[in-house]
Parts: C-alpha cells; sequence; structure tokens
C-alpha cells in the first residue's frame, strides 16, 4: 500500500538533491544584502518542531543587546499576496492578510519589525533599505536557498527526532538528513524520553526546554502557571502536533476533559466555534488554547491561553556567536 508513496517520495528527493547540488556547487547562489546579518530558522521536518518558539526567543534577546531587528516570513495561510510591514507597537492587520504567526511574534515582541511576503530576498533589501534593520531572522528559511545567510540555524524536537527518515510525502522530511551538514548551528527542544537517532554532523548545539510560564485570561491579563491548577478545560488548537500541547496542559495541573483538534493553520469558523462553546458547557469546562491559535480565533471567543517561554538548558555560548553577540 505504500509504494505509490514510495516512488512519490523518489521523485520528490530526487528534485531536493538536484537543487541542492546545484547551490552546493555555485550553479545557483542565494542573494547577499550586504551591511544585513540574515540568520535563518528553519527545519527538516514538515511543522510541529517549536520553530515560532526559538525565533521569538532570539528576536526578544536580540532587541536586549540593543540590536534593530527584523523577523523576514512568508506569513503561511494568509489570504493576501500584498507584502506588509509592522511592529507591534502600530496597528496590526488580520489574520488573514498577516497570517497567524507574524501576528504573534509582532504581539510578544513588539520591538521587532516584522516583513512578510513571499519574495524574502526583496523583504531583506527592504529590511536594510527602508528601515535601517541590523540583523534580520529569516523564518522558516532552511530551505529558502535564493537569499544568503550568515547563520542556519536548524530546528529539531527530541521528542519528535526525523520521523522514519524518509522525505515527503513517504515520511516527514522535507530535505535527505545529509543536508544537516549546512546547519552551522542545532536547536534541541529538549525532551524527558528523547527519539532522536542523531546522525553525523558537526554543527554545534544549543539545548533548549519549552515551558509553560503562565496563562492569559479572556481580557488580556496575564496570570502565574498555576492559576488553572485541578480546572477542567476543553484543548481547542490548529497545530501540526497537538499533542505536545496536551503534555503542557497536563505540566499545567488542569483537568483535560476534552479536545477539539484541527489541521495546522486551521481557519475557524463561526460553527465549530458555536460547537466547541456548546461541548465545553456540557463539560463544565473551560475553552484553552495556543497562542498561535488565539490571533485566529474572534476576539469575544472566551478562552484561556497557555503563554511559553524558552529556557537555554546547554550550548549559550555557541548561541551568542552564532547570532553575532560575541
Amino acid at each position: 500500500m505504500l509504494a505509490p508513496l514510495e516512488l512519490v517520495s523518489w521523485g520528490y528527493g530526487a528534485g531536493v538533491r538536484l537543487r541542492g547540488a546545484l547551490y552546493d556547487a555555485g550553479w545557483l547562489r542565494g542573494e547577499r544584502v550586504e551591511g544585513l546579518r540574515v540568520i535563518s530558522v528553519g527545519n527538516l521536518n514538515v511543522g510541529g518542531t517549536g520553530k515560532t518558539p526559538a525565533v521569538l526567543y532570539l528576536a526578544e534577546l536580540l532587541v536586549r543587546e540593543g540590536k534593530r531587528v527584523g523577523i523576514l516570513t512568508r506569513g503561511y495561510g494568509r489570504g493576501s499576496k500584498e507584502p506588509l510591514s509592522f511592529t507591534g507597537r502600530e496597528r496590526l492587520p488580520s489574520v488573514e492578510e498577516a497570517g497567524d504567526e507574524p501576528l504573534l511574534l509582532a504581539r510578544r515582541c513588539p520591538e521587532a519589525r516584522l516583513l512578510v511576503g513571499a519574495d524574502r530576498r526583496a523583504l531583506a533589501r527592504r529590511a536594510r533599505d527602508e528601515y535601517g534593520l541590523e540583523v534580520v531572522l529569516l523564518d522558516d528559511g532552511f530551505q529558502h536557498r535564493r537569499l544568503a545567510r550568515d547563520e542556519d540555524v536548524v530546528v529539531v524536537d527530541e521528542a519528535v527526532g526525523f520521523g522514519n527518515g524518509r522525505m515527503l510525502p513517504r515520511g516527514p522530511l522535507r530535505e535527505p538528513l545529509a543536508s544537516l551538514k549546512r546547519a552551522t548551528l542545532v536547536w534541541v527542544r529538549a525532551s524527558s524520553v528523547p527519539v532522536v537517532d542523531w546522525p553525523p554532523f558537526t554543527a554545534p548545539r544549543v539545548r533548549t526546554l519549552y515551558r509553560p510560564t503562565g496563562w492569559v485570561d479572556p481580557e488580556g491579563a496575564l496570570h502565574p502557571p498555576g492559576v488553572m491548577e485541578g480546572r477542567p478545560v476543553l484543548a481547542l488548537a490548529g497545530l501540526a502536533r497537538p499533542g505536545g500541547f496536551v503534555r503542557t496542559l497536563e505540566e499545567l495541573g488542569v483537568e483535560v476533559k476534552g479536545t477539539a483538534f484541527f489541521a495546522d493553520h486551521h481557519p475557524f469558523s463561526a460553527r465549530e466555534l458555536e460547537e466547541v462553546r456548546a461541548r465545553a458547557e456540557r463539560l463544565g469546562a473551560r475553552v484553552v488554547t495556543t497562542e498561535k491559535d488565539r490571533v485566529r480565533l474572534p476576539v469575544d471567543f472566551e478562552t484561556w491561553t497557555v503563554r511559553l517561554g524558552v529556557e537555554v538548558l546547554e550550548g549559550e555560548a555557541h548561541l551568542r556567536r552564532a547570532l553575532g553577540l560575541e
């Protein structure tokens, strides 16, 4: 039954390897934007490795160090093709215009400038020429080799690893594991039960822990992590791997009475949300969600939101070097 997928996977992999070989040999070259430090943050897997918290952490660190920071992103799932630029200190566009992740990043790090669009080379030039930025984070940039970068940070989730090691669609990989040789830093999302069988590569690693730091109530006020302990909840999310969200809720000590999970970046309809609201009422539970999902929900939809933070466990010196802070 898997034979057709194996054939498609082989064809996809052949195309990826050919493109990579052309870049590696210099037949294809990424455009370098002089005077702008470009740090790519990406992964090998399709979705769900924890890339967005990594981008947010790096942006906040650079801002604290006094850098003029931008984030270049295509804004996956948005309805508009027009390039956008905004910060969290300005009037924000709608989720349909910008996508959910850019809005989340702008709200959490209002000092960083978001530049959203398909042509990230043009966005990089604009970041330098129009806004005078010093450093930009190329979100989901490992496969986007048309823009040259100073650092390639690859995010790996220890709890997920590289799946069956196969290429799309037979497995979860966008590129073969050998592509890790391009990484200049591996960002590891730590797990209590690691499953990663590390392939051989020489890039330094930074090991990080993702942990809940608090709750945001329906009015937008921030509360400590223990405020919901023991309370019944219904988990609402549109994520590639919602199991991590459930584990986070268990860590927070809530009682998960039910779940309403949808595809990654799912645009919630009014009917779906009314069903979720009615189900939560029957269960006597509060609806809880992630920060990324919260930006796609109507303002008047009542939900508590988990806020995640990142703690660096090992390799901080490697991280600072990659960011140009050492």
